[in-house]
């Protein structure tokens, strides 16, 4: 391959106008279309679950990739907890950002994103969608929760740079998330357009400290989020805003890497203009590299190529943005880890000590021990199942994750598990057998879980409710929260009922 065929620059608009596109694609190869494309100078793939069967599976993925691009971004959502597309088969082995920023420790922030880093770098993996840096101002958030370090700026700012630090210490690069913030709106930006009407003073001692202490932590990439600001640009969400990408975050924050937009098939970027103008407005607002979403086709690229080529054409947009724009992606790529000669998911090993930490920042209300130590056995685990946001996914959550890859049998197994959703209530409440422990994630959300943990307690007083979503403020749906449903989160949760319940006399020696 020639070095005009590597670099691009200024040469060619059509690879330009490639080099500034990230789609998502099926299956766990590379389709014929898809390497095409990229030795065509296409920017690169993001990875999602579907693509991923295993460790060795995905480094051979990333090797077919880099091979047909040597500057391709390979990037991923791999955040360290709720959110995991690495592990998504099997949860997660990190706490979360919500519990790191409980415990409030750096350090171990920096090592949890260093873990993250090494499991990416193992596998080929140049960019991870992470650090969540948004403050979860709005405890009624649908979307973050507890993906945020909490709803303090300025712990959210501290952990905001340890966590760039470690992930990208290993060489692969962060994306500090959903600038300018996500995290005072009570609307799914992948379903609608959220809006945050607050002063510029407002988001700069709030929203914007994190983001500041990401850019301070030399952050490589910066990803945009899909919210109407109106005291801000009263017409264009952020990711198509040149008063916030090029204002805020170039001049006022002083951020000179690479900027990603969310996936523009979500509805808050596309839902008017349609993905290919909406990336045509990306560009022009200062965007770098568009997130396509999760399933593209060599067809909607070429429609992408084709817009933004004839809005070149009829003005609305330069070629000189489009190249700039291409030569930081390219600058981005050709740092990156080289790829490793065997795979090697990197899962780091946790002892008694580490999850006694998790659990020692869980929030577990005096009754709630009480009730525990009073019972013989957990009888029955009332598992509350809702909808999951489409950024967390369908991956194993909280202890039923934990205790489906635990190399020993837990109390779990011995437990009935009845599961309760909207569409399959809770029946028998009086008769469910043994003590009641009640877990699901965010549980004051969901009118069918509020009915049952009301039907439980009003005819029995043998029922613990763990929340691993945002809880709610008033305590009425939850007795423990565990502010994250990781699988490592769910096994410090195993370990802390295993304590707090009395041994049953057959157990004891």
């Amino acid at each position: 391959m020639t070095e005009r065929d590597l670099t691009g620059a200024g040469v060619d608009l059509h690879r330009d106008i490639l080099t500034t596109l990230l789609p998502g694609f099926e299956g766990t190869e590379a389709p014929e279309w898809l390497l095409r494309r990229l030795a065509d100078g296409l920017g690169g793939v993001c990875l999602f679950g579907r693509n991923i069967a295993g460790a060795g599976q995905l480094r051979s993925l990333n090797a077919s990739l880099r091979a047909a691009n040597p500057l391709a971004v390979i990037a991923i959502d791999e955040e360290g907890g709720d959110v995991t597309r690495l592990f998504h088969d099997v949860g997660a082995p990190y706490p979360g950002n919500a519990l790191l920023g409980r415990i409030d420790d750096p350090a171990l922030t920096e090592r949890v994103a260093g873990a993250v880093g090494e499991a990416l770098a193992a596998i080929g993996c140049t960019l991870t969608f992470a650090p969540d840096v948004d403050v979860n101002s709005n405890p009624d958030n649908p979307v973050i929760g507890v993906r945020s370090f909490g709803t303090d700026a300025a712990l959210a700012a501290r952990h905001a740079a340890a966590w760039v630090r470690g992930v990208q210490g290993t060489g692969v690069a962060a994306s500090a998330k959903h600038f300018p913030g996500h995290g005072d709106t009570a609307t799914d930006s992948h379903l609608a357009m959220p809006v945050v009407d607050v002063s510029l003073e407002t988001l700069r001692t709030r929203e914007l400290a994190p983001f500041r202490a990401a850019v301070g932590a030399g952050v490589r990439t910066i990803m945009t989020s899909h919210i109407l600001l109106p005291q801000l640009d009263a017409e264009h969400p952020a990711t198509l805003s040149p008063r916030i990408l090029q204002g805020l975050l170039r001049h006022e924050l002083g951020f000179e890497g690479v900027i990603v937009s969310d996936a523009l098939d979500m509805h808050g970027a596309s839902g008017v203009h349609g993905v290919s103008e909406a990336a045509v407005l990306a560009l022009a607002a200062g965007c770098d590299l568009l997130c396509l979403g999760s399933d593209t086709t060599d067809a909607q690229l070429d429609d992408l190529v084709a817009t933004i080529r004839a809005a070149v054409a009829d003005g609305r947009l330069t070629a000189e943005r489009v190249r700039e724009a291409a030569g930081r992606v390219r600058e981005l790529a050709a740092t990156a880890p080289l790829l490793p000669t065997s795979a090697a998911v990197v899962e780091p090993r946790h002892d008694a000590a580490d999850l006694a930490r998790l659990a020692a920042a869980f929030e577990v209300t005096d009754a709630a021990r009480a009730r525990l130590a009073a019972m013989p056995a957990i009888g029955t685990v009332v598992r509350v199942d809702t909808t999951a946001n489409i950024a967390i996914g369908l991956a194993p959550w909280g202890p039923f994750a934990a205790a489906a890859a635990a190399d020993r049998p837990t109390w779990l197994d011995r437990a009935r598990i009845v599961t309760v959703s909207a569409t399959a209530p809770l029946v028998g409440p009086a008769d469910l057998p043994g003590a009641v422990l009640v877990v699901g994630k965010d549980l004051h959300r969901h009118p069918f879980a509020v009915a049952a943990i009301a039907a439980l307690r009003a005819v029995r007083d043998d029922v613990v409710a763990v929340d691993m979503g945002w809880p709610s403020r008033d305590r009425a749906t939850w007795d423990i929260a565990t502010f994250g449903a990781s699988r490592l989160v769910g096994e410090a949760l195993l370990d802390l009922i295993a304590d707090c319940v009395a041994r049953a006399p057959a157990e004891t020696t």
